[in-house]
């Protein structure tokens, strides 16, 4: 039998299962198994060729719970429902993980930004806000990039709800320009973070990360900055992919190289004619695996064939239930999504925090505060896995959702 690949059922039975494992009764899961609000967006936008398209948006906010709602906005064909629903869960446990005073969000349109004009890009983003503009606000809910989402897109959506607003608020949105109130250091959160994850989960497994060879899938904004950290830290970079095909070199790739020549989605691959496929990325020989790419890539079909030893998820739900029961069994680390890539939601709650003190940090700051609450965060969820004789994926959920299932509590909620 297949196994489920929805990405909504398997997050709610996952956080169905911390919440058993956590002692709560079953109110708790049906308060906190679907968003608390879901709003789904038509936005008409003039195409440059004069007609009208209208899109689909989506803003779901799971829990308020802990304080205001917090997550990204992707643009992508794929985005669906189901799909921003159990994102939104996600941030909840991800907030939860490092202890950010948050609950979860994420939201959505459907559109293929690859083949649009910065201009319709631009109306398109704009729109959004004006269709959402009622349910999100600097205490409220504060959207950030996401898959195909960059800083300039979140300085059109800032503009716009300073419009609406008629106020200057920078604390609605993060993954702004520096110039707007961004923070230092948001571009390469999240690849920092898996990066910390990187450096603690070999520190478990005693590797030395000089010389340690890694594989990752993905060279959009996580995978990209991720290959230039670890290549700059002496590992050796022997695999990357985008959505075209694969690069591989035992002897590590040239990253700096590469960098220089990929686009701003991230696709390089098509400049060389010696590529590998997807399913052979997997098969490489490699000490680290890093998903940065897309989910549902590790199933119980290629699970067996991965040589690593540690895999950290850079991707939203890379890895299936079955597979990462499969790679738990076999003795390999796996390191969640949920804990590895929340970096760049705790650098958001960073950049949020000085918009609304008004007081901007150093990148010295920044990297020294993201680096305790990361090995911290890494730490808790480490010991509850070994003292629980549970995977790292549940016990980061535990951690997740012990948080806002407290505070639901303590409200009177359930």
């Amino acid at each position: 039998m297949s196994e489920n690949l929805n990405l909504l059922t398997s997050t709610q039975n996952v956080i169905k299962t911390a919440l058993d494992k956590l002692g709560y009764e079953d109110a708790m899961y049906e308060l906190l198994k679907e968003p608390m609000r879901l709003m789904e967006v038509r936005i008409p936008v003039r195409m440059d060729d004069g007609k009208t398209k209208v899109f689909t948006g989506y803003r779901a906010q799971h829990s308020d719970a802990v304080g205001p709602t917090k997550g990204g906005v992707r643009f992508h064909p794929d985005v669906n429902r189901d799909e921003v629903i159990a994102l939104s869960m996600w941030m909840t446990l991800k907030c939860g993980i490092v202890e950010l005073p948050y609950g979860g969000a994420k939201g959505g349109i459907i559109c293929d930004p690859r083949e649009m004009s910065m201009h319709e890009i631009e109306k398109l983003s704009r729109g959004y806000v004006r269709a959402i503009s009622q349910i999100v606000g600097p205490n409220k809910d504060i959207p950030a990039p996401d898959v195909f989402t960059n800083s300039q897109i979140m300085a059109w959506m800032y503009d716009e709800y300073s419009k609406i607003d008629e106020f200057n608020s920078p604390g609605f949105i993060t993954g702004k320009p520096i110039v707007l109130g961004g923070s230092q250091g948001r571009d390469k959160a999240t690849a920092q973070g898996v990066t910390i994850c990187i450096n603690e989960a070999a520190k478990k497994r005693g590797l030395d990360m000089k010389g340690a060879r890694v594989v990752i899938q993905g060279f959009g904004n996580a995978g990209s900055f991720l290959a230039k950290f670890l290549h700059d830290a002496g590992a050796k970079v022997v695999g990357i992919s985008d959505a075209y095909g694969a690069l591989h070199d035992p002897d590590g790739l040239d990253i700096d190289y590469l960098l220089d020549r990929r686009d701003s989605f991230g696709t390089v691959t098509t400049l060389f004619d010696n590529t590998i496929t997807n399913k052979e990325l997997f098969e490489l020989d490699c000490d680290i695996l890093v998903p940065a790419a897309i989910a549902n890539q590790i199933t119980e079909e290629n699970a067996n064939d991965i040589k690593a030893s540690i895999v950290v998820e850079a991707a939203n739900g890379p890895t299936t239930a079955e597979a990462t029961k499969m790679l738990t069994d076999r003795g390999i680390l796996l390191v969640p999504d949920v804990l590895a890539s929340s970096g760049g939601v705790t650098v958001s709650y960073f950049e949020w925090v000085q918009n609304n003190q008004g007081y901007y940090w150093t990148q010295e700051e920044v990297d020294e505060k993201l680096n305790k609450k990361l090995v911290d965060a890494f730490e808790n969820v480490y010991n509850v896995a070994t003292t629980r004789n549970i995977d790292m994926r549940l016990a980061a959920y535990m951690v997740g959702a012990r948080r806002t299932a407290e505070a639901s509590r303590f409200r009177g909620w359930v």
